[in-house]
C-alpha cells in the first residue's frame, strides 16, 4: 500500500465562521458575508497575505457563534475575489488549499483569529498499490450511481471528477459534490488520512444510495396511484356528460327538494335552518358527480340527523328513582344521594342545569355500570363514551370538513345515537386521556363540561352551536393523578371506596348469582349456593376491590355445575364451603390471621392495597454486632425512613423505656416483613415498627390481639394515615379484636359498617405512649419511668376530655 508522510506547519490566521457550508481543500466556492466579525476577519485576511481560515458552525442558527459553537476541524481558504454589495454585504469568493485544526484561539474581538496546525499527506505509491486502487474503483463506481440516481451532480462535473487521479483530491471533490447534512460533511473533511478520507465517502455514499433507491420506489408508487386517480376522473367525466345528456340534472333538484321538505318539518333554530339553505343553494351550482356534492349531502345528513329539538320526557319521582338504583346496585349510597338530590332541586326549579359528575375508584366497583341505572331512574336516553387512550383533539371537536372523509366529533355523534338532545353521557376512562401533536383532548373537553359555556358547543365539523346545558354528564376514573387540574374542577368528584365482604356478598346473592344462572340456561333450583360458599369465593378465589373476578368464578361455578348435572344425571347440586375446591380447585389466595400467641419483637401492622386492606406481620430480632439496622422484605424508602424515625424515637427515649442507652452501639437490629416477593411503602406502618422494636428489645410480648396503623415522628407523635375503612375490615377478617389508630382518624370511623364497628374495639392514640400501654403485654400506665413537663400537660388535658366527652363503648381515647 501508498506510503503517507505528513508535514505539520502551525500559524496564526483569522477565523471564519461558516453557516451551513463547508469548504473542502481544491474547491472553490463564493458565499455572502454579513456578520461585523466576518466581515473584519476578512478585510484582515485581505491586508496580509489573503488566507483566511474557514471553519462550519455547529448550529448555523446561532447569529453569535463563540470558540464553543465551531468544530475545530476547518480548511486554510485564500481569498481570490471580493464584491461589495449594498446594505454593508460582502461577496466572496475563495479557493480552498488545506486542511487543518485549531490549537487556539488568539482572540476573539473584533475577530476571530486562532493558532491552527496545517497536516500536509504527500503520497509515495508503490507501482503495485492493489488496495489502493481497488478503493478507488469502487469510490468511482458507487459516485456513478449516485449521480445516476439522483441528477443533483451535473455531468460535465461528474466527468471531471472521475478523471481526478489523486486519492485525497477525489475525496475532498466528491465529499463537496454531495448534496449531504452538514455533519457528514464534516466528517469527510477531518479526516487527514487519504486512504481513511476515502472510505469515509464510500461509506456515505453507500448510504446515500440507498436512500435514493428507496425515494425512487415511492415516487414510482406514487406516479402509479396518480395515473390510476386520473384515469377515474376521466371516466367519471364522461359518465357525468352521459347523465346530462340523459336528464339526471333532475335528479338533484328532486333531492334538493326532498331537503327542503325535511327542513320545514324540522325545527331547527334560526341559525342552523340559515346555514342548510346556504348548503342546499350550493348544491343545486355543482355538477351532480362532484365529489363537493357528496360531502355536501354528508353535511346535511349530520344536521337533519341531530336532535335539535327532541327531548325525552325527564320522570321527576324521587321514590321510583331510588328504587331502581337499590334494585340495579347495592350500595354507592354517595352517588345514589347525589342523584336523588338532583332529582328533588329539579322538582322545584325546572331550569336546573344538568350535574356534571366524576366517579373515582378502583375497577369493577360499579362506576360504569351505575350510569346506565341513572339514565332509566331519570329516563333519559343513555350514550357511553370510552375516552380510554383518545389523543387526539378532533376526536372531541371533529375535522373540519376541508379534510377528505372528515366527521364531527365523539360528543356530537353521542347526541345523534342518543337521539335526544337531554339524554345521559358517560365519559369512561377519563383519565386514560393522552395528548401528542395532534392536539390535546383534555382542553377540548373544558368547554363540553363547563355548564357556563357549552350551550353553544361548536363542532368543528358542523361549525354550528349545539346546546349541551340539557345533557347530564357522568366520568369514569380510577385516579385523579392523571386528570389536569383546569378539567377536573368543572366536576363534582364523587369517591367510590372499594367493596367490603359483606357488600360482595350482597350483590353476589342479590345480583350476580341469578345473572349468571340466568346467563348459563340453568335454573335457581338447579344450583345451591349458600353465603359462606360465596365468602370462601371472596377471600381465597378473588383479591380485587370490585366484583369482575367474583362474577367470573361464580361463572366458573355455573359452568361447573351444568356439567355435573349433564354428566350425572341430577336435577340439582349444591355448592359448600367443602366443596368447593372441587369446583374451583385449590385456594388461590391466603388472607392475614391474627396471630396464635403473644409474642415478644412481632406487631400486627395494617395496610392498604388497590385491592382492599391486608395484615402485616412485623417482625424484628436483636443479635450481638456493631449497631447494624437491617431492613428487609422489598421495604420502599418511606417504610425504611419510619423504622429509622421509630428507632432514634427509641434511643431517645431508652432511659425511660428500660432499654441499655448504648444498645444502638452493641446490637444489630434485623426488621423483615414477611411476603418479601411483594412491594411495601408508605408511612403508615411506623407505630407498628416502633413497636415491634420496643418489643424486641425490652423482651415484652406484643398482644396476639391488637393491630395498628399510623405515622409516627420523632417526638413520638402519632399521625393520621388513609385508607382507615380497608384497613379496618381487614383486622376484622384476621379476627383482631382492638385495632389503634390515629386520634385524628377519628372522624373516618363513621365510613366502616356497623357491624364492624361493634366487634372491635378501636383506641384512638395521639402518642407513643397509648400504643405501647394498649400493645404491649402487662405494661400499665405510665409506662415511661420519666415524662417530660409536656407530656405530663398533655395527659392532663387528654384526662379530661375522657372524663367530660362521653365515648362509644368500643372507643378508647387516650
Amino acid at each position: 500500500m501508498s506510503e503517507f508522510k505528513k508535514t505539520i506547519k502551525k500559524r496564526v490566521l483569522p477565523v471564519l465562521p461558516l453557516r451551513g457550508l463547508t469548504v473542502f481543500p481544491n474547491s472553490r466556492i463564493h458565499f455572502d458575508v454579513g456578520r461585523v466579525k466576518s466581515i473584519k476577519a476578512l478585510e484582515e485576511a485581505m491586508s496580509t497575505n489573503q488566507l483566511i481560515f474557514l471553519v462550519t458552525q455547529k448550529d448555523a442558527k446561532n447569529d453569535l457563534p463563540d470558540e464553543d459553537d465551531m468544530y475545530r476541524t476547518g480548511t486554510i481558504s485564500k481569498v481570490t475575489q471580493l464584491l461589495r454589495l449594498p446594505g454593508g454585504t460582502i461577496r466572496v469568493l475563495v479557493e480552498g488549499l488545506n486542511r487543518a485544526e485549531i490549537c487556539e484561539f488568539r482572540q476573539t474581538e473584533p475577530y476571530f483569529s486562532a493558532e491552527i496546525e496545517e497536516k500536509i499527506y504527500t503520497v509515495y505509491p508503490q507501482k503495485e498499490d492493489k488496495e489502493i486502487e481497488a478503493l478507488k474503483r469502487r469510490v468511482l463506481s458507487a459516485f456513478s450511481d449516485y449521480v445516476r440516481l439522483s441528477n443533483k451532480v451535473s455531468q460535465e462535473v461528474a466527468d471531471e471528477i472521475l478523471m481526478i487521479e489523486d486519492i485525497g483530491e477525489l475525496a475532498d471533490t466528491i465529499g463537496f459534490s454531495l448534496m449531504l447534512k452538514t455533519e457528514h460533511k464534516q466528517e469527510i473533511l477531518e479526516q487527514y488520512d487519504p486512504f481513511e478520507r476515502l472510505l469515509k465517502v464510500l461509506e456515505i455514499l453507500l448510504e446515500e444510495i440507498e436512500i435514493l433507491e428507496i425515494e425512487r420506489d415511492i415516487n414510482f408508487k406514487v406516479r402509479q396511484q396518480i395515473d390510476k386517480m386520473q384515469k377515474e376522473y376521466y371516466l367519471r367525466e364522461q359518465l357525468k356528460a352521459i347523465q346530462n345528456e340523459l336528464g339526471d340534472k333532475d335528479g338533484v333538484v328532486a333531492e334538493v327538494e326532498e331537503y327542503r321538505e325535511k327542513l320545514a318539518k324540522a325545527n331547527l333554530p334560526e341559525e342552523v335552518e340559515q346555514k342548510v339553505q346556504k348548503e342546499l343553494d350550493r348544491l343545486l351550482k355543482i355538477p351532480s358527480g362532484s365529489a363537493e356534492g357528496t360531502v355536501i349531502r354528508t353535511y346535511l345528513d349530520w344536521i337533519f340527523d341531530l336532535p335539535w329539538s327532541v327531548s325525552t320526557q325527564e320522570v321527576i319521582d324521587l321514590d321510583r328513582a331510588r328504587a331502581i338504583l337499590d334494585e340495579d346496585h347495592y350500595g354507592l349510597e354517595d352517588v345514589k344521594e347525589r342523584i336523588i338530590e338532583y332529582l328533588a332541586i329539579r322538582k322545584l326549579n325546572n331550569s336546573l342545569k344538568g350535574p356534571i359528575i366524576c366517579l373515582v375508584g378502583p375497577p369493577g366497583v360499579g362506576k360504569t355500570s351505575i350510569a346506565k341505572s341513572i339514565a332509566r331512574a331519570l329516563n333519559r336516553n343513555y350514550v357511553r363514551v370510552s375516552l380510554g387512550g383518545v389523543r387526539d383533539e378532533a376526536e372531541i371537536r371533529g375535522h373540519r370538513r376541508t379534510y377528505v372523509g372528515a366527521m364531527p366529533g365523539r360528543i356530537i355523534a353521542s347526541l345523534k345515537q342518543a337521539g335526544s338532545n337531554n339524554p345521559l353521557i358517560l365519559f369512561d376512562e377519563i383519565d386514560k386521556m393522552s395528548h401528542d401533536f395532534r392536539g390535546d383532548p383534555a382542553s377540548a373537553m373544558l368547554e363540553v363540561l363547563d355548564a357556563e359555556q357549552n350551550f353553544s358547543f361548536r363542532d368543528h365539523y358542523l361549525e354550528l352551536p349545539f346546546d349541551l346545558s340539557r345533557v347530564m354528564f357522568l366520568t369514569t376514573a380510577n385516579t385523579l393523578d392523571t386528570v389536569p387540574k383546569p378539567l377536573l374542577d368543572r366536576m363534582e368528584v364523587i369517591e367510590i371506596t372499594s367493596y367490603t365482604e359483606e357488600e360482595k356478598v350482597n350483590i353476589a346473592m342479590r345480583h350476580l348469582l341469578p345473572k349468571q344462572i340466568r346467563a348459563h340456561g340453568l335454573k335457581p333450583a338447579n344450583i345451591k349456593i349458600g353465603e359462606d360458599t360465596v365468602r370462601d369465593i371472596i377471600n381465597y378465589y378473588t383479591r380485587e376491590a370490585g366484583v369482575r373476578e367474583l362474577e367470573r368464578q361464580i361463572a366458573a361455578l355455573c359452568r361447573k355445575a351444568a356439567k355435573h348435572l349433564m354428566s350425572t344425571g341430577r336435577k340439582s347440586v349444591k355448592i359448600t364451603p367443602r366443596t368447593l375446591e372441587k369446583f374451583l380447585g385449590k385456594r388461590i389466595y391466603r388472607h392475614g390471621k391474627a396471630n396464635e400467641k403473644n409474642e415478644v419483637g412481632v406487631a400486627t401492622g395494617l395496610a392498604w392495597t388497590p385491592v382492599g386492606g391486608e395484615t402485616l406481620a412485623i417482625e424484628v430480632t436483636t443479635m450481638d454486632g456493631s449497631g447494624n439496622l437491617e431492613l428487609t422484605g422489598r421495604l420502599g424508602d418511606v417504610m425504611k425512613e419510619s423504622a429509622r424515625t421509630a428507632m432514634s424515637y427509641i434511643r431517645s427515649k431508652s432511659a425511660q423505656l428500660g432499654i441499655d442507652k448504648d444498645f444502638y452501639k452493641n446490637l444489630d437490629i434485623h426488621i423483615h416483613v414477611p411476603e418479601g416477593a411483594v412491594p411495601k411503602d408508605g408511612p403508615s406502618a411506623g407505630i407498628a415498627l416502633c413497636t415491634a422494636m420496643i418489643s424486641a428489645l425490652t423482651h415484652i410480648p406484643v398482644s396476639k390481639n391488637v393491630a395498628m396503623t399510623g405515622e409516627i415522628t420523632l417526638r413520638g407523635r402519632v399521625l393520621p394515615i388513609g385508607g382507615l375503612k380497608e384497613k379496618v375490615l381487614a383486622a376484622h377478617r384476621a379476627g383482631i379484636g382492638v385495632v389503634i389508630i390515629p386520634v385524628d382518624n377519628e372522624k373516618d370511623l363513621s365510613e366502616i359498617p356497623e357491624n364492624v364497628r361493634n366487634k372491635i374495639r378501636f383506641v384512638l392514640a395521639s402518642n407513643m405512649e397509648t400504643v405501647l400501654e394498649t400493645a404491649l403485654v402487662g405494661v400499665k400506665r405510665p409506662l415511661l419511668k420519666e415524662v417530660e413537663r409536656e407530656n405530663i400537660n398533655a395527659i392532663i388535658n387528654e384526662s379530661n376530655i375522657i372524663q367530660d366527652i362521653a365515648q362509644p363503648s368500643n372507643v378508647v381515647k387516650q
